[in-house]
């Protein structure tokens, strides 16, 4: 079968491997699409220390169940659309013994620490497909990446009564600015493409704040009455906007950080104590946060297609890469499609 592989940084090629056989308990999903997420363009770019290449990638997943091998529960049915749970746990760590198996110490995504879903098959143990019926191949591929937004905001423990802050408003963020509308919170988006920006006020922003454009700090305190935001989301990884996070949220606030800052990050840590903050880190989802991406998804009003931004064949793999890196800021999603794949 035909997998898309990343060789080395900079260069991806279309390759041949071996066509999985599901053992007892797995399933064997055909795979219609396959999201490129930002981990994916650091492994093309060189920047993913997680990863030895060459590797395949992919975890963002739109697929069909092929078959399913014996010792496999009957929900499960040959044809049905489904996704993957992405991540391993092993059950013994004292995160998997907690309860929050997404951030097992040991864990290996798919497509990081181990070949992903860029291919024409792909055989998962059963307790890994999730699967419905009523949401096409193409929408599942958004389920995973706005599971970890809509983590961020359980890990947030955010309520009805709460402002909060988002900082990034790429896939994951956009996530957490649904996430949070969803459950009634005043959310307020904040990136710098005004693109993104129109696209959360669609999805459930509040208000929005172009960081280029606009002095954050004083539109909040404008927003927020001087109290600056309950909760801050910060989906972006950078020293600046892990900074931004403490500097502006109110006093015993609670923040959630999602995206990995790539240097050492120097904070003002007297805000850690005068504020009395509640700082939370945010990995990967749960399964209740896949469900609750799917029932949001199933109720008709996502703007799926500007969340889409391209797709392309699998030949076409390496120009999706380098059009993603060229205009990073005016990407959401960009899709592989195996539909036409022999």
């Amino acid at each position: 079968m035909k997998a898309v592989q990343i060789i080395r940084a900079g260069e991806v090629r279309l390759v041949e491997v071996r066509k999985p056989v599901p053992e007892a308990g797995e399933v064997l999903i055909k795979i219609r699409y396959v999201g490129f997420c930002g981990s994916d363009l650091n492994t093309y770019l060189g920047r993913n220390p997680m990863v030895q290449l060459p590797v395949i990638p992919g975890h963002e997943i739109g697929a069909v169940i092929e078959a399913v091998g014996e010792n496999t529960p009957g929900h499960l049915k040959a044809g049905m659309s489904c996704t993957v749970n992405p991540y391993t746990a092993c059950g013994d760590c004292s995160s998997c013994r907690n309860g929050r198996p997404n951030a097992c110490r040991y864990n290996r995504t798919l497509g990081v620490q181990r070949d992903g879903a860029m291919c024409e098959y792909l055989a998962v143990p059963w307790e890994k497909v999730i699967a419905d019926e009523h949401i096409p191949c193409r929408d599942f591929c958004l389920v995973e990446p706005m599971s970890v937004g809509f983590h961020a905001v359980s890990r947030a423990a955010v309520t009805d009564s709460d402002t909060v802050m988002v900082i990034g408003c790429g896939m994951i963020g956009a996530g957490a600015v649904v996430r949070s509308a969803l459950r009634g919170a005043k959310t307020i988006a904040v990136d710098m493409d005004d693109d993104k920006l129109a696209l959360a006020k669609q999805l459930g922003a509040t208000y929005v704040i172009n960081s280029q454009k606009e002095d954050v700090h004083e539109r909040l305190q404008l927003l927020t009455n001087g109290f600056g935001p309950d909760v801050v989301v910060e989906a972006v990884g950078a020293p600046a906007t892990y900074r931004m996070a403490v500097d502006e949220v109110a006093f015993t606030g609670r923040i959630a950080y999602i995206g990995y800052a790539k240097t050492e990050t120097a904070f003002d840590t007297k805000w850690f104590v005068q504020k009395e903050l509640d700082i939370r880190g945010s990995r990967n989802a749960l399964p209740a946060d896949f469900r609750a991406v799917m029932e949001y998804l199933k109720r008709g009003n996502c703007p799926v297609e500007k969340l889409v931004t391209g797709i392309y064949p699998p030949t076409e793999a390496q120009t999706a890469l380098d059009a993603w890196k060229a205009s990073p800021a005016k990407v959401f999603r960009i899709l592989i499609s195996f539909e036409t794949t022999a």
